[in-house]
């Protein structure tokens, strides 16, 4: 398999880069990752790349995007922060990837038991990390149920995990409201953004 040029990065539109990426995380659950030489897409794109997404996904080691969605070397963009969370450079690095660098999809992609998310539901405090976590209240805010305090923790990982996946939707409303570039190639059909949830259990990325 080559790596993405130009002619089919052009080729392709929001949705049929939804698909690729639907594709390779069931053949990452299947086992039966694509036939790639990496080397030698590390010489195909020496002179350029051409990516057809744009991933935010957590810094979680266990959710490798290149992995999880089976792509190669210039495939995608891949910026990780803990949390999925957006901030003013992972925002400008978007607008980069889709307005200069044509992707055709932003994927911010939660994942279930999230570290950060844990931390955000029991208010943890720690250096820098304190206001990290801070972006991810409002969706911890957002879930009213289960209403008990002793039941809004760590521990409760059904409420973790609606956690995650609300906080994938606060970061698109985020990447809407704070990027009038994304926002404006999004309404043009440029580009689509969209969020995921993966399953650490099984390999399995669901789409929202």
């Amino acid at each position: 398999m080559n790596a993405q040029t130009k002619e089919t990065q052009s080729a392709l539109n929001p949705t049929s880069a939804i698909a690729l990426l639907k594709e390779g995380n069931t053949r990452f659950v299947e086992n039966k990752k694509a036939n790639r030489d990496l080397l030698e897409q590390v010489k195909q794109t020496t002179n350029g790349q051409y990516p057809f997404a744009t991933i935010l996904s957590c810094i979680d080691s266990r959710v490798s995007a290149e992995l999880v969605f089976d792509q190669g070397v210039g495939d995608i963009f891949s910026a990780r922060v803990a949390g999925n969370i957006v901030n003013e450079d992972i925002l400008g690095s978007m607008e980069f990837a889709c307005k200069l660098a044509g992707t055709k999809v932003i994927v911010v992609l939660g994942h279930t038991s999230c570290g950060a998310v844990k931390g955000a539901c029991d208010d943890a405090k720690m250096g820098n990390l304190t206001i990290l976590l801070h972006k991810i209240k409002p969706a911890v805010r957002a879930i009213s149920n289960p209403a008990e305090i002793d039941k809004r923790t760590s521990k409760n990982l059904e409420f973790v995990n609606n956690v995650a996946e609300e906080n994938v939707r606060l970061t698109i409303e985020d990447i809407r409201s704070l990027s009038p570039v994304l926002k404006g190639m999004e309404d043009t059909g440029e580009i689509a953004i969209v969020g995921a949830m993966y399953d650490i259990a099984d390999g399995k990325v669901h789409f929202l």
